[in-house]
């Protein structure tokens, strides 16, 4: 049965409780960060994983909650020299992951270059499906409202159950579309109804997304601190009556 791990539920505020955001996707033998803000690394450590088990990264987007650790991972794979890592990582993201992992290897010059066999990229294009990137997941995704390379993913399992996540994104009639049934819908929540902000979702629209989709289970995630002194479950509970999890770092949910 896969497992999700919350591994940030957090944003770029710093906080005690929260890390940035990364989830932790594992199959039998396969495991997929997605998204690797800041304290990723620590939060698998805390979760009994390492870097060298992680097969893949997807990431969301390119801000820096979201992405920021990433020269971090690769500079530590290589340690201790002259390398650790002894199979592939593959790198996932939308149009211009590719120029973001250039941009950063000039950046920290040889300290994250890993040789192509071992570092594989894939930039996925606005929407599409591929059972070719992960040996136990099928992959489906679609563009979302935040930024142009911004994305939001379905994982399927080989058992047929289904992962959908967000990213950071605005109402999306895309996102409802492809959370379409899933087992597990983790979407940004990121402030209260009252404190809406452009690109961004909160408790009552997340919900709304989930009831329109049918989704077996939301997750809500991505919290600022302002909504720590909010009823975020009785805003979602405005447009949506189903199984409702406000996440927390380190929270495990089987599908």
């Amino acid at each position: 049965m896969p497992k999700l791990t919350i591994l940030g539920s957090g944003t770029c505020a710093p906080s005690l409780q929260r890390s940035s955001s990364s989830l932790l996707l594992e199959g039998t033998e396969e495991k997929v960060l997605f998204d690797l803000g800041p304290g990723t690394m620590r939060r698998l450590l805390e979760r009994g994983a390492n870097i060298d088990e992680i097969d893949a990264i997807v990431l969301s987007h390119i801000h820096p909650d979201h992405s920021a650790e990433l020269p971090a991972f690769l500079f530590s794979t290589k340690y201790p020299a002259p390398m650790r890592r002894n199979k592939a990582l593959r790198l996932v993201g939308g149009t211009g992951v590719g120029i973001f992992h250039e941009t950063l290897s000039k950046a920290f010059e040889e300290t994250i270059s890993l040789p192509e066999e071992i570092l594989r990229i894939t930039e996925l294009g606005d929407e599409g499906e591929d059972d070719s990137l992960f040996r136990e997941f099928s992959l489906q995704w679609t563009t979302v409202v935040h930024r142009p390379e911004s994305r939001a993913y379905r994982f399927t399992s080989t058992e047929g159950t289904s992962l959908v996540v967000s990213g950071d994104t605005d109402y999306s009639e895309n996102l409802i579309k492809l959370a379409d049934g899933a087992n597990i819908f983790v979407c940004e929540s990121a402030f209260p109804d009252e404190d809406r902000v452009p690109g961004h979702l909160t408790p009552s629209l997340a919900g709304e997304i989930a009831a329109r989709a049918g989704v077996r289970q939301l997750v809500l995630t991505h919290f600022y601190p302002v909504t720590e002194g909010c009823d975020i479950e009785a805003q979602c509970r405005k447009t949506y009556s189903g199984a409702l999890t406000l996440a927390r770092d380190l929270l495990e949910i089987d599908f």
